[in-house]
C-alpha cells in the first residue's frame, strides 16, 4: 500500500484519456491511397512494441509512411476517471498532470469537464519540456511544494512515465491500458511499484 501520499500525478493519453479513436483516424489517414492494410499496420506495430521500438514511429519508418497530425478532439475520457478523481479528491488528494501533449491542455481538460479536479497542469508544449525529462517531474514537484516520497505518478508508459519518476523517487503505478499495456520493462527504472488495469484499482493501493 502506498502511503504518506499528498498529491497524485496523471499521464493523459491511454491513462485518464482514451486515444482509441484518434488513433484509428490516424492509421486510416496513413495508410489511405496505400494497398497496407489497418490489420498489417496494427499488427507490425505490435510486433515493434514486443521489441521494445516506439510502436508507432518504428511502423511508419518500416512501411515508409507520412506521419499525420493527431486529432485531440476525437479524444474522451475513459468510463472510470470521473467518479474516480471525485473520490481521491473527497479523500483530501492533490492532483496534477504530467503529460506530453500538444497545446492547449487545459482547454481540452475543460472541455471534458476534467480541469476542475487539478491543482497541476505540466504539459511538455506550454512547459518547453518533455517526458522523459526529468526536469518536468521536478517542475511539478516544486509548483507542489512536495517531496518525491510524497508524490506517486501514474501512467501507461514505463519510459516516459515508470523510468525518471522512479529515478526521483516518486512513487510509481503503471495502469495497463492502450498499446503501453503491450510494452515489457527494459530496465529496472522502468520497473513500477505497482502495476493496475483499471484507474478505479488506484483507490484501493492508497
Amino acid at each position: 500500500m502506498l502511503a504518506g501520499i499528498k498529491w497524485i500525478f496523471f499521464d493523459l493519453g491511454s491513462t485518464l484519456i482514451d486515444e482509441t479513436a484518434a488513433d484509428t483516424r490516424r492509421i486510416m489517414e496513413m495508410i489511405s491511397g496505400t494497398d497496407i492494410t489497418e490489420e498489417a499496420y496494427r499488427e507490425k506495430r505490435f510486433e515493434m512494441i514486443r521489441k521494445g521500438l516506439n510502436g508507432d514511429l518504428s511502423t511508419i519508418d518500416y512501411f515508409g509512411l507520412t506521419k499525420t497530425p493527431w486529432h485531440s478532439e476525437d479524444e474522451v475520457p475513459y468510463s472510470d476517471v470521473v467518479s474516480t478523481l471525485t473520490e481521491l479528491k473527497q479523500r483530501g488528494y492533490k492532483l496534477g498532470v504530467i503529460a506530453n501533449q500538444n497545446y492547449g491542455t487545459e482547454q481540452r481538460l475543460n472541455n471534458w469537464n476534467l480541469l476542475q479536479f487539478f491543482d497541476i497542469i505540466a504539459a511538455s508544449a506550454e512547459l518547453g519540456m518533455a517526458k522523459p525529462d526529468p526536469a518536468i517531474f521536478e517542475w511539478a514537484l516544486k509548483q507542489a511544494d512536495c517531496s518525491p516520497q510524497n508524490a506517486v505518478m501514474v501512467g501507461d508508459r514505463m519510459d516516459n512515465d515508470m523510468a525518471p519518476a522512479n529515478r526521483l523517487g516518486i512513487h510509481t503505478v503503471r495502469l495497463k491500458r492502450g498499446l503501453g499495456a503491450y510494452h515489457e520493462p527494459q530496465s529496472d527504472d522502468e520497473m513500477p511499484e505497482y502495476t493496475i488495469s483499471m484507474l478505479a484499482e488506484l483507490l484501493d493501493l492508497l
